[in-house]
């Protein structure tokens, strides 16, 4: 039986590009373009760790309502995925409207408790190398280009890169407990 998604999460993250994350240490707020491509390889890099424990470890939940250490490989994977595409979105568009995405709903239905491991390790590293690349690519001009969620967050797409590495790395944190020095 697949166990139930993660507790939903729904806070508005955008602070973060405000402020440092209590919480996991990064602080995003004044990353270069540059910085978030290279940051995106490197936390690919840092799933290896996790990816390559215990796989009984590597597949229990810690508590009842929060992703097992797989289940978070998996999520960050699906992130530099979407976040890749709503990129596209905004350099191919004008303020293109993101569609909500329920990470919940998509962990369910990919069965992320059932994945192998080491397809998630190719995925991960596949997927944030392929965000990074579109990060290497921005043009200065490019950089007030914008976007928004359905919920009334706007960004540009250097507040956009921004904003979207803070996710991998706080779940890096939350399956290691290994606070960041991501921007410090």
């Amino acid at each position: 039986m697949n166990p139930i998604g993660a507790t939903p999460d729904n806070k508005d993250w955008t602070w973060v590009l405000d402020r440092p994350c209590p919480e996991c240490g990064a602080w995003v707020g004044a990353l270069l373009i540059a910085e978030i491509a290279e940051a995106n390889r490197g936390n690919a890099q840092g799933w290896f760790s996790v990816i390559e424990r215990d796989e009984a470890w590597l597949r229990t939940r810690p508590e009842p309502g929060v992703w097992s250490p797989l289940e978070y490989a998996c999520h960050v994977r699906d992130v530099f995925r979407l976040f890749a595409y709503r990129l596209d979105l905004m350099l191919s568009e004008d303020d293109p409207a993101f569609a909500n995405w329920d990470p919940n709903l998509t962990q369910e239905a990919e069965r992320y408790d059932l994945a192998d491991p080491r397809v998630v390790r190719v995925e991960l590293i596949a997927a944030a190398e392929a965000i990074a690349a579109k990060f290497d690519e921005i043009t200065p001009e490019q950089l007030a280009r914008t976007g928004r969620r359905s919920d009334g967050a706007n960004f540009t797409v250097e507040t956009f890169a921004r904003y979207e590495i803070h996710d991998p790395v706080h779940h890096l944190w939350d399956v290691t407990g290994e606070a960041s020095t991501l921007g410090r």
